[in-house]
């Protein structure tokens, strides 16, 4: 199984390519196109209503759109029970009130998308490919950050957990040896060690090779400039960048998109493929225009692209 992100600044025609590029190679393989974009657009590309759980536009093709605010509700509800569930001594604080504040801070936006991704590659043995439109370049950089973010501050509680446990042992005046039953009959430990294997685990896929970014930009220069820092940002991440694509190309833009590629040429690693989607094969005037259904080849440079090493 493949796993592939289209990112980009908002408007450069990312989410028709990723629905165009879906459509192609559900001609030869499974393939799994879930929108990870609070403004979802998916629907209105396929002319479908899409819905909770999906819907099959052939037999080997399943769009998704990710309802964030009920993925947001349904995690917050999940982590109240819980906390309730191991103190129960903290009902009195009212904690309903403080969860349903919760939904407006900072960050669970983010952690929510990561969940919703984690969850589609998870349940995704019977696919070919995994694909993912992604939100603009600032959201999908924060929540693609998150695994390695989360997994350094999960070490942290571990370590600060364990001490808790063997100065409790100390107090105690137990006779086995330091923690190494309490760890194990410990909640908030087998907690933490089980959201810290999680995390490695989506780790290691986002780093291997099975997985990339599709980089979709316009030949215009606050495309190029959003795509460089989107690429600063991956590299950052640890993310690689399996193929650059330059979309709604005109035909007189030859030269603007040579120059295009220069300029993000050294962003990326030596040996990434560029490849151009020409204006004429894009959006069309003609509102009864299917804009999945692009004329050009989108098959050919994403199987390339996962053949560089």
């Amino acid at each position: 199984m493949r796993v592939i992100f289209f990112a980009g600044k908002g408007g450069v025609g990312k989410s028709t390519i990723a629905a165009a590029s879906a459509w192609q190679l559900a001609s030869e393989f499974r393939v799994r196109l879930v929108s990870l974009d609070p403004a979802h657009n998916l629907g209105d590309i396929f002319r479908r209503q899409v819905g909770k759980g999906g819907v099959w536009l052939s037999d080997h093709l399943l769009v998704e759109e990710v309802d964030l605010k009920e993925r947001t509700k349904v995690y917050l509800d999940r982590e109240m029970s819980l906390l309730k569930e191991t103190y129960s001594y903290l009902q009195v604080l009212d904690l309903d009130r403080y969860f349903s504040l919760l939904q407006y801070s900072p960050g669970i936006e983010e952690y929510c998308l990561l969940l919703a991704m984690e969850e589609s590659i998870r349940s995704s043995e019977k696919f070919d490919y995994v694909m993912f439109d992604t939100p603009p370049t600032g959201l999908t950089l924060r929540f693609l950050a998150l695994p390695s973010i989360t997994l350094s501050w999960i070490e942290r509680l571990v370590v600060i957990r364990r001490r808790i446990l063997e100065k409790r042992e100390t107090i105690s005046k137990i006779s086995r040896v330091a923690g190494e039953v309490e760890y194990r009959e410990d909640g908030i430990m087998r907690r933490l060690v089980e959201l810290k294997e999680r995390h490695e685990k989506m780790l290691k896929l986002l780093n291997s090779e099975n997985c990339g970014v599709v980089l979709v930009f316009n030949p215009d220069p606050l495309s190029v400039k959003e795509a460089m820092r989107l690429l600063e940002g991956l590299k950052t991440i640890g993310l690689r960048v399996n193929l650059c694509l330059q979309n709604k190309v005109r035909a007189e833009d030859g030269e603007i998109a040579q120059r295009t590629e220069k300029e993000i040429t050294p962003y990326v690693p030596e040996g990434t493929k560029f490849f151009r989607v020409k204006w004429e094969n894009g959006i069309s005037q003609d509102t009864n225009y299917p804009l999945y259904e692009l004329k050009t080849d989108l098959i050919t440079p994403l199987l390339a692209s996962g053949e560089r090493s």
